[in-house]
């Protein structure tokens, strides 16, 4: 992609964040929760609108919809994608693949891996040094897996993250996702766990996590070192999850959220805020006779009728009291 600006013209190589492009990047500006970095951003040019145009210190290029047109230019940085077969890749003779598995272009497999049958690893995938793979793992493009790694059957790892964006008429266009999954050493995924790739930059796992079947890691997300993550919980787009923390079963997580190291979040949690003090956090109605359920949400139903009495009644005190007090 080439864009021309008053005094040159410049050869555009990726799409990237305003705080991470480089002078041969194009960038946008689609939520004013990032307009301080449009000022410093150092992108050859940013897409945005005509409002924010006063802030932008460097090329613009004006649209209605900058996340509309940031999912239009992704599409031409997005790969071609094919299952080919190739004889383009690096695998050390102490590794071991099952029957059936498919290994693409530039794939690299290091000493002492285990790929179980009827595995995928597609283009530029790299496996480090003893990792074990089990039957019907599929590895996306590019992903990265670190040292002593376990990935049980079924789990997914770089499949696109959920991107759209509306187009004029309705409808919803699919934002290429261009990131991939790094994944560092002694990290776990359980059985038919899915974390989906970056939209620009890496998902990121960091070392010594272990993450428990059906689990949902969306674009973006990172998990920093030896974080614990129980059976089907949801995590949301561009969270990141401190250090040693803990997350019950069937919690949700909610995205563009921090969660503070040492965090414990208890099961069936939903956490929609960034939590930013360290400690043990639930949500949620456990279980309780139905009977004593059904009065109880009768009750709860009714608590903003309550609260407003109330305050009524606390003001007619209030008034009396302040007679009396004036009359003595």
């Amino acid at each position: 992609m080439q864009i021309k600006t008053q005094h040159h013209s410049k050869h555009i190589t990726r799409i990237q964040p305003l705080d991470r492009a480089s002078d041969t990047d194009i960038s946008f500006l689609s939520n004013s929760k990032y307009k301080e970095a449009l000022q410093t951003t150092k992108a050859i040019a940013v897409l945005i609108k005509q409002d924010d145009l006063a802030d932008c210190k460097t090329n613009a290029i004006i649209v209605e919809d900058p996340y509309l047109a940031f999912a239009q230019v992704a599409k031409l940085f997005a790969p071609d994608i094919d299952f080919a077969v190739s004889n383009e890749h690096t695998i050390s003779k102490s590794a071991s693949i099952g029957a059936g598995s498919y290994i693409g272009k530039n794939v690299v497999i290091e000493d002492n891996v285990v790929i179980g049958p009827n595995c995928v690893l597609m283009d530029n995938v790299t496996i480090a040094s003893g990792s074990f793979l089990y039957a019907n793992v599929t590895l996306y493009q590019d992903v990265k897996i670190g040292k002593k790694c376990i990935l049980h059957s079924g789990s997914v790892i770089g499949s696109d993250g959920f991107g759209m964006a509306h187009d004029p008429q309705g409808k919803w266009v699919k934002i290429p996702q261009l990131g991939s999954v790094k994944i560092s050493d002694n990290v776990e995924i359980g059985a038919n766990t899915c974390v989906d790739r970056g939209a620009l930059v890496d998902t990121e796992i960091h070392q010594g996590v272990k993450i428990d079947n059906q689990v949902q890691v969306a674009h973006n997300v990172i998990i920093k070192e030896n974080t614990v993550i129980a059976a089907q919980v949801g995590i949301a787009g561009s969270t990141v999850i401190g250090k040693n923390c803990m997350v019950g079963g069937a919690s949700a997580i909610n995205g563009h959220i921090t969660i503070c190291d040492n965090t414990i979040i208890t099961g069936m949690s939903m956490v929609t805020k960034s939590i930013n003090i360290a400690g043990v956090y639930s949500s949620g109605i456990p279980a309780r006779p139905q009977k004593v359920w059904r009065r109880n949400t009768a009750r709860v139903q009714n608590i903003d009728g309550m609260a407003k009495r109330l305050a009524s009644l606390e003001k007619r005190y209030s008034e009396k009291f302040n007679n009396l007090t004036d009359k003595n």
